[in-house]
């Protein structure tokens, strides 16, 4: 069965239809009056929902079009809630009445709302036929087109730009040059056939920088060819066009080839020659697929293609004998070289006054070459006083002024948008939320994603997995920035290009999708229904209303009640916000919660939860709440609860009426109410503080079946005979939960050295913080289903390596090791297995490298990470100091060491020796050498071993 998913293109229009058809089941058999009507709108928007669907499609759709679709919209989202506030009262099973005049008043309460659904369906349906009506019966549209109206491709423009004109393209000119030629710069032509892939967002310059790599060198070829995909591409023009350039000439006879024969024709023609093509342009794996083809892997070759998806580009690289360029943007000093060669023709610097601001419009613009012309010609319009320059740069990622060149860059924007499927167009659009240069925690995104019912799970993933891929293929397609956690280069999170912020700011508001309160120089639309608010707070203390922010630098403001707020789904707040809005206000909520937490929210502001009915998502970390109320029992429809960084210390006894709650984040020192056992949807139950728990507590736990992810904290002050005995519980316990797949354990030591078994050998995910053990626990060995181990051991053993090695799915392991007992080094080999890994992360900072990897050893390994202690392991190293065979590893593509109490000479070798290892090595990875920090783990902990745990947990990746 097809998800019933909110869209930014079709609203809440599915999600109304499944609901429609629930009124027609026999449940709602009682209201024969209406079902009809109920059949009648069903068909009627079924078809809306189609056509809206295709209309979303088109790139320029004219102003009734676009009136009419928001209309659909907006009365999707009415219908929703109404029939949400219907099927609340009539099937309100925790309301048990108590006496006679309860149930006659809850009878009177039902049969009112069967009356008033029944008018209010007739209502919809009318309202329904009139917007049809104002649009002509939808205008019986014959032709749609996914391209726009015929007009120039300012991104072929970029092959005619003057190299006097370029900035900063001399560097990464000569970078790809380098790998397409041999060391002495010069062109074979005995040379394989090379493939350089050209990767980046729209903007960053790949055909700029393809073309000037293709004028330097293509002269030196036999045949040469330059050719624009595009991303509606016709195949047989395209090969049509490299047939005429290699053979630099027109065939005619072509006109009349069809694709096999036109790919045949160029194939013969290269044979036995060199040559060099750029393939400009790539937006699918199905037209690399055709085009290369044509290309003979026997003759001498270069061929260069440009993409803005990274599985374009990998498909490329495989293809042949290929490598992935990531474009880089501009630094700031080619940033300010472009900036004023715009505005002030080559002029040596900026005027004394406008030095600030230009820089602040420099960060803005993150080195993108596209968006520093469009702010520059906005900029050349303009006096040059700082007031007029501080009202652009305040406008930058906040829905830009328009002129045609941020025109034609909003353009380029609009390709990458209308290419993508309209789910991931709706979780793209989300991002509007967050506020300029915001770090988006990964996790959080795809939780709030799914409590706005923009994915759902399927037949074969979970919903956390949909998730997961969609953010994914948005860093794919290069339109978010992944950050990275410094420690292991993990991606935890994600930030959004000003230009592409601009752009979906633009087309939120447009469609109504995203309201946003606070952001300077942003018009907010009165007259229309809020849906999804979000308020940007900097000063709201100095607000002389209730519910006032200031919007823009003259400190206009605009007050929240002049917004019809009674239909907001999603409130989100930036800010240390001091006045905070009713909940009454919000009946119809789903997703709340502060992006940085709020100490100003107190329990008082929780006071009218029970109002909560459709509540998902509610998040309250670092706020300064102390107590959930007992009507938190009314948000039946709550699916997640973070409560860290609060001063809550105990859960109301209520929160087990939480049916539907399938993510619960906490502190370590909250402690749960019996009867957890009835929370069964709980899927993930982050971080318990065991030895604060009801003496029944594991036993409780056991029951929850459907949990995936939980983590464990055995810090505490119990005696150690009883917290030893808890643990032994927990541990009979754990084999019951079926279906756990991520287990952390915090202080728990002896938890683990003991016999864990039967242990759930369904985990994909062991981590272990604070938890030295003496050795590699037999038992892991078990764990056959293992895809990422985190330990921590006294000292390891070729023991302990094989029974980790014998892991068959382990992909990521990080082993962090506290001595070398006998000082002698291991050697890891092929027959200690680990044939899966692909990361591996070893800390032994207070002693020696003991590893010595061997051929064979490790065979896919892509990523390691060594912390040592350079002195004594040069002097156990006999072999050469710092050789530890790291060019046995055939896969290695990136090289990370982190030395600790070092002299400057030692680590001088020990950072020669790995650059030597990295440049003689086939893959040449990249390697960063880097001195340890002596505040480690241990140290933070004892600091505020709460809060601290929390934390790093909420930046963990799963």
């Amino acid at each position: 069965m097809e998800a019933a998913l909110v869209s930014a293109a079709t609203g809440a229009l599915k999600p109304v239809l499944g609901k429609l058809v629930t009124l027609l089941g026999d449940k709602y058999k009682r209201f024969n009056r209406v079902r009809k009507d109920i059949k009648s709108l069903t068909d009627e928007l079924r078809t809306m929902h189609n056509f809206l669907l295709k209309m979303s499609e088109v790139e320029d759709l004219d102003w009734q079009d676009k009136v009419w679709m928001n209309e659909v919209r907006e009365l999707s989202y009415d219908m929703e809630d109404a029939i949400d506030d219907f099927m609340l009262c009539v099937d309100d099973k925790d309301t048990k009445p108590d006496g006679i005049l309860e149930i006659i008043k809850s009878s009177l309460g039902k049969m009112k709302a069967r009356r008033r659904i029944g008018s209010e369906i007739q209502d919809l349906k009318k309202q329904i036929i009139e917007v049809g009506d104002r649009n002509a019966r939808y205008k019986a549209r014959e032709a749609f087109s996914k391209a726009s109206n015929a007009t120039v491709d300012h991104r072929a423009l970029a092959i005619f730009e003057h190299k006097s004109k370029l900035v900063g393209i001399d560097e990464p000119k000569a970078e790809i040059i380098q790998i397409l030629t041999q060391e002495d710069g010069c062109v074979s032509t005995q040379m394989q056939l090379k493939v350089v892939s050209i990767v980046g967002s729209g903007g960053m310059g790949k055909t700029t920088l393809a073309n000037q790599v293709y004028l330097e060198l293509k002269e030196k070829f036999e045949c040469q060819a330059f050719c624009s995909v595009s991303q509606h591409p016709d195949m047989i023009k395209v090969l049509r066009t490299i047939l005429s350039e290699v053979a630099k000439k027109d065939y005619a006879i072509t006109e009349a080839m069809d694709a096999q024969q036109l790919i045949f024709k160029i194939s013969r023609f290269l044979e036995n020659k060199s040559y060099f093509i750029v393939v400009d342009d790539i937006w699918k794996n199905d037209s690399w697929d055709v085009i290369k083809c044509a290309f003979p892997v026997t003759s001498c070759g270069i061929i260069i293609t440009t993409t803005r998806r990274k599985d374009v580009a990998c498909s490329c690289r495989s293809s042949f004998n290929g490598h992935i360029y990531n474009i880089r943007p501009l630094d700031m000093m080619h940033s300010r070289q472009l900036f004023l060669m715009r505005l002030f023709n080559y002029r040596n610097g900026f005027p004394s006054h406008l030095e600030e601001v230009s820089s602040q419009i420099l960060e803005k613009c993150g080195g993108l070459p596209l968006a520093i012309i469009a702010i520059s010609s906005l900029l050349a319009n303009r006096g040059s006083t700082k007031d007029q320059w501080d009202e652009v740069e305040n406008s930058i990622g906040c829905a830009l002024e328009r002129n045609d060149t941020v025109d034609r860059m909003m353009k380029i924007m609009s390709l990458s948008y209308f290419d993508l499927p309209p789910d991931l167009k709706t979780c793209l659009l989300y991002l509007s939320i967050f506020p300029v240069g915001y770090v988006i925690d990964k996790q959080d995104l795809i939780r709030r994603w799914t409590a706005e019912g923009f994915i759902h799970k399927n037949s074969r993933y979970t919903v956390h997995e949909v998730g997961d891929m969609y953010f994914n293929e948005l860093v794919d397609r290069s339109l978010i920035q992944p950050v990275k956690t410094e420690e292991h280069g993990k991606v935890n999170g994600c930030r959004v290009h000003n230009t592409i912020l601009d752009f979906i700011i633009s087309r939120s508001i447009e469609e109504n999708f995203v309201t946003l309160v606070g952001v300077p120089n942003l018009k907010i639309d009165t007259e229309s229904k809020v849906r999804r608010l979000s308020l940007h707070v900097e000063d709201a203390e100095n607000s002389t209303n209730r519910l006032s922010l200031h919007v823009d630098d003259k400190r206009n403001s605009i007050p929240l009640t002049s917004l019809e707020l009674s239909n907001v789904r999603s409130l989100t707040v930036f800010g240390q916000s001091w006045k905070i809005p009713s909940a009454v206000e919000f009946r119809h909520l789903r997703v709340f919660g502060y992006g940085s937490g709020c100490r100003h929210m107190k329990n008082h502001h929780l006071a009218n939860m029970g109002s909560f009915f459709q509540l998902r998502y509610l998040n309250l970390s670092w706020t300064g709440i102390s107590e959930l109320p007992d009507q938190i029992r009314q948000a039946r429809c709550l699916e997640l609860l973070d409560l860290r960084g609060t001063r809550i210390f105990e859960l109301p006894a209520t929160i087990i009426n939480l049916r539907k709650l399938v993510h619960l984040f906490i502190d370590t020192g909250v402690k749960f109410p019996d009867g957890i056992e009835k929370m069964q949807a709980l899927e993930t139950l982050k971080q318990v503080g065991i030895l604060k728990q009801p003496f029944n507590f594991p036993q409780e736990l056991a029951k929850l079946r459907n949990l995936r992810k939980l983590s464990l904290h055995f810090h505490g002050d119990s005696a150690t005979e009883a917290k030893n005995e808890f643990k032994n519980v927990i541990a009979s316990c754990l084999h019951k939960l079926g279906n756990l797949r991520s287990l952390t354990v915090w202080s728990g030591g002896s938890f683990l050295q003991g016999p864990l078994c039967p242990v759930p050998l369904s985990l994909k995910k062991l981590v272990a913080w604070n938890s030295t053990i003496c050795r590699g626990p037999a038992w892991v060995g078990s764990l056959v289903n293992l895809q990422r181990l985190h330990l921590e051991v006294e000292g390891v053993s070729k023991g302990d390596l094989c029974i980790l090695g014998s892991l068959p799915a382990l992909l990521v392991l990080d082993l962090m090791v506290r001595e070398n007992r006998n000082h002698r080094s291991l050697k890891v080999d092929g027959g200690i297995g680990f044939r899966s890994l692909r990361q591996f992360y070893y800390d032994i900072r207070d002693e020696a490298m003991n590893l010595i990897f061997a051929a064979g050893s490790m065979p896919e390994l892509e990523t390691l990470e060594i912390s040592f202690d350079a002195d004594q392991t040069e002097s156990l190293n006999t072999s050469g100091g710092f050789d530890f065979g790291i060019e046995n590893l055939p896969c290695l593509i990136a090289l990370r060491c982190r030395v600790y109490r070092w002299q400057d000479r030692t680590f001088q070798a020990a950072k020669a020796a790995m650059e030597r290892v990295a440049s003689t090595h086939p893959n040449h990875p990249s390697i960063i050498v880097e001195p340890g920090t002596e505040l480690v783990y241990d140290q933070w902990c004892q600091m505020n071993p709460m809060n601290f745990s929390s934390l790093l947990e909420s930046f963990l990746v799963d």
